[in-house]
């Protein structure tokens, strides 16, 4: 029988097993997979700790390529032996093979790897959404975008870059600050010793920016919000520093009447049109080359705990994938 990480019980990296999965036939509408590359992603984290509820015991991982083994009936938008990939539905990416519904897979273009592909799906999706769509970033635009040298990050900062946008990234460290850079950060802020919301000023001349994308959260969020122009946009998509506290929205309009969204792929990729137009958007703009998309880091599926610890303590640059 296939192999996949499991846990029992929420908490650290520890709490992940390695076990047998037992998977059947695919039924109608469904799929089975044999997994090539699965993408770690930090929400992985928020799922195995018990921030995101999960029913125990739980599978984990929502983002992969492999090859299509069997498919169930009425299956019409794959074949077997296609390459896929996929990201979102029910936790279970973490496995040698998995069933799930054949829909929510994509079709790859020759050019574009497996390991690509599960590096790229969640984050590149995710970058596809929020620069196209939560805020359509266009030419002459100034953006700020935090946790730039982390996977959406890079992704974004080329993709803005591209678009035409001056990028402003948050990062950890000088050598975070460097890796950004070559990726289309023009202004690389090391938060660890530079007030970014000062910094956001001297760089916009006092103007401010239209819009900022934080994945950080709680540590980030108050400050998110002073270097936000009149009617600017906080698009909070992540919280990697712990959940925002409730806010006053009368602060909102102190502040110069400001937005704040929190988006999720899963909304923006609930149809199977929707799905497919932002992977095509996606796929066109890696296969330009104007967005490259690198595995910076790569651990033995087996290995997913030491891979969760390595990510939590900031070892990690870019994306990475379990490989089987």
């Amino acid at each position: 029988m296939p192999h996949a990480i499991r846990f029992h019980e929420t908490g650290g990296p520890d709490v992940l097993v390695w076990e047998e999965v037992d998977l059947g036939e695919p039924g109608a509408g469904e799929a089975r997979i044999r997994h090539t590359a699965i993408g770690l992603n930090y929400v992985d984290t928020y799922v195995r700790s018990g921030l995101y509820p999960a029913s125990l015991p739980s599978a984990l991982g929502t983002e992969a390529a492999g090859v299509v083994e069997a498919i169930g009936p009425g299956v019409t938008d794959v074949k077997v032996g296609d390459r896929v990939a996929y990201s979102g539905g029910p936790q279970g990416a973490y496995a040698e093979e998995r069933v799930m519904l054949a829909d929510r897979l994509v079709v790859l273009p020759d050019g574009i790897s497996d390991q690509q592909a599960a590096a790229m799906m969640l984050k590149g999706m995710t970058a596809q959404y929020l620069l196209r769509q939560t805020y359509k970033v266009k030419e002459g635009d100034t953006i700020l975008f935090h946790a730039a040298a982390g996977g959406v990050g890079l992704i974004a900062c080329q993709w803005a870059k591209a678009l035409g946008a001056t990028v402003i990234g948050t990062v950890g460290s000088d050598e975070k600050a460097e890796l950004a850079r070559t990726h289309g950060c023009d202004h690389p802020i090391v938060y660890a010793r530079e007030n970014f919301v000062e910094r956001v000023r001297e760089i916009t001349s006092g103007r401010m920016v239209p819009v900022v994308y934080d994945s950080v959260g709680k540590d980030t969020f108050s400050a998110s919000l002073d270097c936000l122009a009149p009617r600017g946009l906080l698009v909070l998509f992540g919280q990697s520093s712990g959940a925002v506290e409730p806010v006053d929205l009368g602060m909102l309009a102190q502040k110069g009447s400001l937005y704040v969204t929190r988006p999720t792929l899963r909304t923006y990729a609930d149809t199977r049109a929707d799905l497919l137009a932002i992977s095509r958007d996606l796929f066109d703009v890696v296969l330009s080359g104007k967005v490259k998309i690198e595995v910076n880091q790569s651990y033995p599926l087996r290995d997913a705990a030491r891979a969760h610890q390595d990510l939590q303590a900031r070892k990690t640059t870019g994306s990475t994938v379990l490989t089987v």
